[in-house]
């Protein structure tokens, strides 16, 4: 037989085949006193199955904070604003406002893919009760309109009813707390230099009923947060028969882009609304916040790999150890018609066996984990004494989890393809190994 039939396998032996898995299996449940490395397979088989685990787990709480921030942003605000662009007028003043925001409005909401669109007064103002005072950004909407922000019109709580509206003012949680009224309540609304008088401006003072307190669970709404009907703004900030922004809510807010990267459908919005309004989207307001948590997402990825890779290297010592372990079987395998390849097989199943289930271990503990880490958070709270999770400084008042088949596929795939690629460099040893050299000292 040439030397060339000798170094391809046998006819009828494919690839993978029965007794290259009987060998495998063999070797992999040896006890230790015969050359097997049972207890060094399940250290990698743990190491694999947690860093598995564990990245799937901080990729869904990532993701899940991302999407409950998205949700909570696009739930209390509408998703694209228009703003006029400034001008002056004779005496210089410089004007924002918009004086045909109903036509503007109407040109808008006829834009294919937006929901409704409506006209806003936005200012600042000081809310004050006694001598309790709160700074508030104040937004007069209609009625009809504000009932279509889903974290306003059905927040996590409640008092009274937004339906009272056009009798005084909704205000969020952290201000009625901060003024300590309750719904009934009067309070104070003072714009500083609102008003002319003969010797000059004055502030501006008004009172109003808290006919409604909402909670929506993002703090720097429920703590700044104050609504009244539009008609009411327009008076209170000398406003006439103007609007200082035009928002509209779509059916697909990722579709919306930023103004250094418009999408096709900003450039529709931008056409409807006219040459003298400036479109400014939700990713505008929030796309420095949202683009630091993808980034964050990204590099925590690139880290936790770094843990699967020191995991996998595990299986690289035991497959060492069974290559050294087994010379003499393998001398003995080559000599009775195994070829290199069948060896580079067989220790490439060992290596791989353990790494794909390691993966697979970790793939159910990381979907198990995210399916019940309420109660798990639940039960690491109470032993930690409670106080773990402050919505005052993360600004939700849950933890959020999302868990996609994207990321627990690439999950499994980078644990699968470093696993079964570090096996290769020791199986292929194996394989080289001359049945003379196992051979010569037994």
């Amino acid at each position: 037989m040439s030397d060339a039939a000798d170094r391809g396998r046998p006819r009828g032996a494919p690839p993978f085949a029965a007794h290259e898995w009987m060998i495998a299996w063999r070797y992999m449940r040896a006890r230790r006193r015969e050359g097997g490395i049972s207890v060094i397979v399940w250290y990698a088989l743990v190491g694999v199955a947690l860093a598995v685990g564990t990245l799937i787990v901080v990729m869904a709480v990532m993701v899940g904070f991302r999407a409950e921030f998205t949700d909570r942003i696009l739930g209390a605000e509408g998703h694209v604003k228009f703003y006029a662009v400034p001008v002056r007028d004779a005496n210089g003043n410089v004007i924002r406002r918009i004086e045909d925001y109903d036509a503007m409005t109407a040109r808008v909401a006829e834009v294919p893919g937006v929901i409704r669109a409506a006209p806003m007064v936005e200012a600042q103002a000081l809310v004050s009760k006694g001598s309790a005072n709160a700074g508030a950004l104040v937004r007069g909407q209609r009625l009809e309109d504000l009932r279509d922000l889903p974290y306003v019109a059905n927040p996590e709580e409640a008092r009274g009813s937004l339906d009272d509206l056009p009798k005084g003012l909704a205000i969020g949680w952290g201000v009625a707390q901060e003024l300590g009224v309750e719904v009934g309540d009067r309070v104070s609304m003072i714009l500083p230099g609102g008003q002319t008088t003969p010797f000059g401006t004055a502030p501006k003072v008004k009172g109003f009923e808290v006919v409604y307190i909402f909670r929506i669970g993002r703090t720097d709404v429920d703590r700044t947060r104050v609504y009244m009907t539009f008609e009411a703004a327009q008076e209170f900030f000398n406003r006439g028969d103007a609007a200082d922004q035009v928002e509209a809510i779509v059916e697909d807010p990722q579709a919306l882009g930023a103004r250094a990267a418009p999408t096709e459908f900003d450039r529709r919005l931008a056409a409807a609304a006219g040459p003298r309004a400036m479109v400014w989207t939700w990713k505008d307001a929030n796309g420095a916040f949202l683009s630091a948590l993808d980034t964050e997402r990204a590099v925590m990825f690139m880290i936790l790999s770094l843990v699967v890779l020191i995991a996998a290297l595990n299986i690289i010592s035991g497959l060492v150890m069974l290559v050294k372990n087994k010379g003499r079987d393998i001398g003995i395998l080559r000599t009775v018609g195994l070829t290199q390849g069948a060896i580079l097989r067989v220790f490439f199943l060992c290596g791989a066996g353990i790494g794909t289930l390691g993966t697979l271990i970790g793939v159910g503990l990381g979907i198990l984990f995210v399916i019940y880490i309420d109660p798990i958070f639940d039960v690491v709270n109470f032993f930690a004494g409670g106080g773990i999770w402050d919505p005052e400084i993360r600004m939700l008042t849950k933890f959020p989890a999302v868990l996609r088949w994207q990321d627990v596929a690439s999950a499994a795939g980078l644990a699968l393809a470093l696993s079964w690629f570090i096996t290769f460099f020791p199986a292929r040893k194996a394989a080289r190994l001359h049945p003379v050299e196992a051979l010569r000292y037994e």
